[in-house]
């Protein structure tokens, strides 16, 4: 078996988007498709444990030690885009901004939303990641897969994925995402289409808190109403616990202030569910993977 590189004790702060997170025992960035499978081969061969990261958003992982294998996917960033079909075909480590905009510059229209979320192409389907109505599941047509068990790699038709609200199977499933097939409207207004995904992108800015070290939405909104305007209405924001506060521009990010750790930001959290929950009458779920916690 080839290509198997990776580093020891690696401090995963720098791998999340809210600059937070524990030590990994192993930790590699496969180069590609071929790099990924092999180093979850490996993991299985030598009985390690094996998770995956992406951009590192929508996770937060506990200052502990992580035994076994950590794959962080940033670097499989291989695309093919055929404007005429508007068939894409992207390596899960392909990041949403960049596909955004690459398909807005040739004419294909649907990925606008994606311009604003910090993630990547697998972990948008992982999570089945959106913004208001729209995800990556609305255009998949179907996703390559690695099964950690049998080491069988083979294609899942998006028929045969049952995708809920910020839920996918891969969440219950034994099977890695290497890569997804989309379908994007093609022969779109190429200057309309870039218009739309700037002002996308500032909206965010404007009413987010792009620049600041956080996990994107922390909950899931509940049904007919929105998680951050029930933290607002509590007078919740800016609350701080240690080093992590929750945002005075918009009430469903919790920033990290450069000294939040993990315990200061899941107390954060589960303060906030008391507090909505009490006032409320109504349980916050989170958006964001717990990763070393003890947390259902």
């Amino acid at each position: 078996m080839q290509n198997i590189n990776f580093e020891e004790r690696i401090n995963l702060s720098n791998y999340t988007t809210i600059k937070v997170g524990g030590f990994a025992e192993y930790f590699s960035k496969p180069n590609n498709a071929d790099e990924f499978i092999n180093l979850i081969k490996w993991s299985h061969l030598n009985n390690q444990n094996c998770q995956i990261l992406g951009a590192g958003s929508n996770v937060l992982i506990n200052n502990i030690f992580l035994k076994g294998l950590t794959i962080c996917t940033k670097k499989m960033r291989s695309i093919q885009i055929e404007s005429h079909s508007g068939i894409v075909v992207a390596e899960a480590g392909v990041m949403l901004p960049t596909m955004s905009n690459m398909l807005a510059k040739i004419g294909l229209k649907g990925g606008e939303w994606a311009v604003g979320i910090p993630g990547t192409v697998g972990g948008s389907i992982y999570m089945n990641a959106g913004s208001k109505k729209l995800s990556l599941a609305n255009n998949l047509l179907s996703v390559q897969v690695i099964d950690t068990k049998t080491l069988k790699i083979f294609e899942i038709q998006k028929k045969d994925l049952n995708f809920q609200y910020r839920f996918s199977p891969f969440q219950q499933n034994n099977h890695f995402i290497i890569s997804a097939k989309l379908h994007f409207e093609p022969k779109g207004n190429i200057k309309q289409l870039l218009e739309t995904t700037r002002k996308n992108l500032k909206e965010k800015i404007n009413t987010q808190p792009y620049d600041l070290p956080s996990f994107g939405s922390v909950f899931r909104n509940p049904t007919n109403t929105y998680a951050g305007k029930l933290i607002e209405e509590l007078g919740l924001k800016g609350f701080k616990i240690g080093g992590a506060e929750i945002s005075t521009m918009h009430g469903n990010f919790i920033i990290n202030n450069s000294s939040a750790n993990s315990k200061d930001i899941f107390d954060l959290i589960t303060v906030i569910q008391q507090k909505v929950l009490q006032k409320k009458g109504i349980f916050l779920h989170p958006e964001v993977r717990m990763i070393g916690f003890d947390y259902p």
